[in-house]
Parts: structure tokens; C-alpha cells; sequence
């Protein structure tokens, strides 16, 4: 791709489009209150997916974006466990009785970080207040850094189906600059060890675009990880936004690498991937053919929540613990970021809704486009617009960036169908954002 096509659309501050729309859109107005509400509405037989985010790790990596925490002690995590298992039961006294579940993710932080005794008694919970379907999928992210040889036990007899390991990079140099100091052996004995307790479903994240990343270190840390033939692979660029996270402040900026180097280092992980036999899933993962994610890409059923992409068809999920965002029927909802404000809320016996976001008909459907262009690579606007109610003319039309877009080659419209050039996948968020009329708004 051409260094000014890169330099002119590779935007670090364009949203991910893992919702729309997006967070710094949520206001105050909706609480707990509204929270309560929306929940009660919820379709008494539709499946949800639940979302536990814990917000602890053992060290910190400099890279992370997320609401996380450094703790050697147990009393936070304990204290965190207690305010969980409240919200839980406040959560199921709002919503229908007996609320189906198809899948639990446990995001973090580092959700290892709990005991496996209070683990277990997590889930116990969990499957007391909810009503699980036997082929509900639960998965995990795991730091191999931390993981146990008990904790590895206790994901079996929890019912843990699916594993998310934290790789980034396997550089020694990479790690150093980036406080992740974690060698191979130590990734490969947790696969092994997950493997054999019959957790076979195993995810990998690498990111490029850290500091001292080069090509050759991108395609030699892909290569070290499809020796341990994960089924999915999450390959994310670094984003570097130190005046929002702070942490960040600690990365030496002069040694990352520019728009063009990140694309080449994302070019080369994905064709090292894809010769291995891995399908390219959106704009950044990478699944095995028989996987879930590149068979609901395969029937057109691929979907993008808060944690990417995903092959859960769930409309509904129940963010549970500080920060963490649901998406409800009537809109989304995040909880208080901060632990103590979290505390509060839980121990005053009122849900911990911070903000949130009431849809409207045109959010709806600005998002099943963008939702569209982000897992398919393209999007029949006129047809989605027909599903929705609405003409599709003034919606092209005020698509004001379609027209450049077209002008620069990056995309295909042919009657309102928009398809994205193989070769242009990695500026797909500057297609989406297209369709965004709170972009200039968004302040990262």
C-alpha cells in the first residue's frame, strides 16, 4: 500500500468499532436506574453471553489499554470477589427468571489472579443466578507468567472450554522495552498443560507495532506461536496513547515504528499465518478452518462485540465488575471504571451502571453496517437500509468520506455496495468511519 494511502487513512485515533456507538459517546443520563430497566425487559428465553472483567494483574505491561491494576496482595482480590458476587445476584433479581446463558468470558486484568477455591465458587454462583445451557462456551485470558498447575485443574472442573493466552511477542528485546518478560517454554507449558485437562480451544494474541518490533521479529514470534497450533490468533496493532494511559508514558517513543512499518510487520504476520492454513477473520484475527469463528464468517454470521470479533450470536451481554460494558436491547452500558466507585455503588445494594447509551433506529443501523464493513470487508447498504426502514440515498450521500475512499482505490461501490480491496484491509476502520457522525467528537 502506497506510504501516503497509509499515512493519510492509518488514523491511531479512530475507534476500533467494536461497538457504535462508541464509549466517549455514553453520558451520565443513563445509570442505574436505566440499567434496572432495560434489564427487565430482556426476553425471558433469549440466550445471553456474560462479561467478567477483573481488574487485577501481577505485574503490569506498559502496552496495556486496559482498566487493570497492579496487586501482590490477596485482600483486593477478595474484596473484588465479594462486590462481583453481589452485583451477580443484583443483576439476576432485575433480569427474567432463569436467564439463559450460552457464553462467559472472564477478561481482565488477569482473570487467574482469583484463588481456584473462590474461582469455583465464582462459577457456582453464576450458574445458581443464571440458567447455562449445557453446550454454553466459558473461556479465560490467561498470563502463562501466572498460571498454576491448580488453577489449570480448577478451569477443568469449572467448565472452561476456551483458553486466551497474552503472547505479544516472543523478542526477548520487545519484551524488555514493554515490561513483558515471558519465554517460550513457559507459553508452550501452559498450552500443554490446558490441552490435557481438555481445554483444547486456545487462543493467542500478538500485537505489532511495539517498540523495537521489526518485520523479522513479527514473523519469527508468528512463527513460534503456530508451533503450538493455537485455533484463533488475535494479531492487534499497538496503540500508543499515553495521555490516556499512562503507563504508556514508560515506552521509549522513539523506537516505534511509523505507519509503514507498522503495516509491513501486519502484511507479513498475516501472510505467515495465512500460508499455515489459517483463514483471515476481519481486519485481525486469524482462525483455523474448522474453528467457530471461520465457519461463522464462512455462513455471514461473524459479529464484533466489546472484546472483537466473535461467533456468539447473542444480541444481549451482561457486563459484570468495574468497567465492564454491556450491550443491552435498548443500549449500552458501562460500570464505574474506578474499584472504590465500584465498591460503593455494589455495597449501597444498586447496580454500578456508570454511563451509558440509548440506541436510536439510525444508531441501529449505522451499526449493522459498520458491523458489516468491520467483519466482511464489505456491506450491501442498500439492503441493510431496507431491513432497517430507511432510504438509503441520503445515507451515501452524507457518507461524506465514501467518495475519497472510492477516489483513492480503497474501496468498490457499486450501487450501494461497498467492498474493500483485499490489499486495503488494515485502513478498513477509515472505511467504517464513514458511516460514524460522531467521529469528529471522539477524542482518541
Amino acid at each position: 500500500m502506497q506510504t501516503s494511502l497509509l499515512n493519510k487513512y492509518c488514523d491511531a485515533r479512530l475507534p476500533w468499532y467494536t461497538i457504535y456507538p462508541t464509549v466517549p459517546d455514553f453520558s451520565a443520563i443513563v445509570g442505574p436506574k436505566t440499567c434496572e430497566t432495560w434489564l427487565r425487559r430482556l426476553p425471558p428465553d433469549e440466550p445471553v453471553s456474560l462479561y467478567i472483567h477483573v481488574p487485577f494483574c501481577r505485574s503490569i505491561c506498559w502496552y496495556c489499554g486496559f482498566p487493570t491494576s497492579l496487586t501482590r496482595s490477596e485482600r483486593p482480590i477478595r474484596k473484588y470477589l465479594a462486590a462481583v458476587q453481589d452485583e451477580i445476584r443484583l443483576v439476576a433479581e432485575q433480569a427474567p427468571p432463569a436467564l439463559p446463558v450460552s457464553d462467559v468470558h472472564f477478561g481482565g486484568g488477569t482473570p487467574t489472579t482469583i484463588a481456584p477455591t473462590d474461582f469455583l465458587a465464582l462459577m457456582e454462583l453464576l450458574r445458581r443466578c443464571f440458567a447455562f445451557s449445557k453446550s454454553a462456551t466459558i473461556a479465560i485470558e490467561i498470563d502463562p507468567r501466572a498460571c498454576t498447575a491448580e488453577m489449570v485443574e480448577t478451569l477443568e472442573a469449572a467448565g472452561v472450554s476456551r483458553a486466551s493466552i497474552g503472547v505479544q511477542s516472543f523478542d526477548p528485546v520487545v519484551q524488555r522495552a514493554v515490561n513483558r518478560v515471558q519465554s517460550e517454554v513457559q507459553t508452550a507449558s501452559v498450552v500443554e498443560s490446558l490441552r490435557q485437562h481438555g481445554i483444547s480451544r486456545i487462543n493467542f494474541d500478538l500485537l505489532f507495532g511495539l517498540p523495537h518490533q521489526t518485520v523479522r521479529s513479527c514473523v519469527d514470534s508468528a512463527r513460534t506461536a503456530l508451533a503450538m497450533r493455537p485455533d484463533r490468533l488475535a494479531v492487534f496493532g499497538y496503540a500508543h496513547v499515553p495521555s490516556y494511559m499512562k503507563r504508556q508514558r514508560r515506552i521509549d517513543e522513539t523506537a516505534l515504528p511509523d505507519n509503514v512499518a507498522r503495516a509491513e510487520q501486519a502484511a507479513a504476520i498475516a501472510d505467515t499465518l495465512v500460508s499455515a492454513g489459517y483463514r483471515q477473520i476481519g481486519l485481525d484475527h486469524f482462525a483455523l478452518p474448522n474453528d467457530e469463528l471461520a465457519l461463522a464468517q464462512k455462513a455471514g454470521e461473524l459479529r464484533r462485540n466489546s472484546l472483537g470479533y466473535s461467533a456468539d450470536t447473542c444480541k444481549t451481554v451482561i457486563g459484570l465488575g468495574p468497567s465492564a460494558i454491556g450491550r443491552l436491547r435498548d443500549g449500552y452500558v458501562q460500570n464505574e471504571i474506578a474499584t472504590a466507585s465500584y465498591h460503593q455503588h455494589i455495597q449501597a445494594g444498586r447496580l454500578a451502571t456508570l454511563k451509558g447509551y440509548c440506541l436510536t433506529a439510525e444508531d441501529r443501523l449505522r451499526a449493522a453496517i459498520i458491523e458489516r464493513l468491520m467483519c466482511d470487508l464489505q456491506a450491501d447498504v442498500p439492503a441493510i437500509c431496507a431491513a432497517y426502514g430507511f432510504d438509503p440515498i441520503p445515507l451515501l450521500d452524507s457518507a461524506d468520506r465514501l467518495g475519497m475512499l472510492a477516489e483513492d482505490g480503497i474501496v468498490d461501490i457499486d450501487e450501494g455496495f461497498i467492498r474493500v480491496k483485499q490489499e486495503h484491509r488494515f485502513v478498513i476502520r477509515a472505511v467504517a468511519a464513514a458511516f460514524d457522525t460522531r467521529l469528529d467528537r471522539t477524542p482518541y
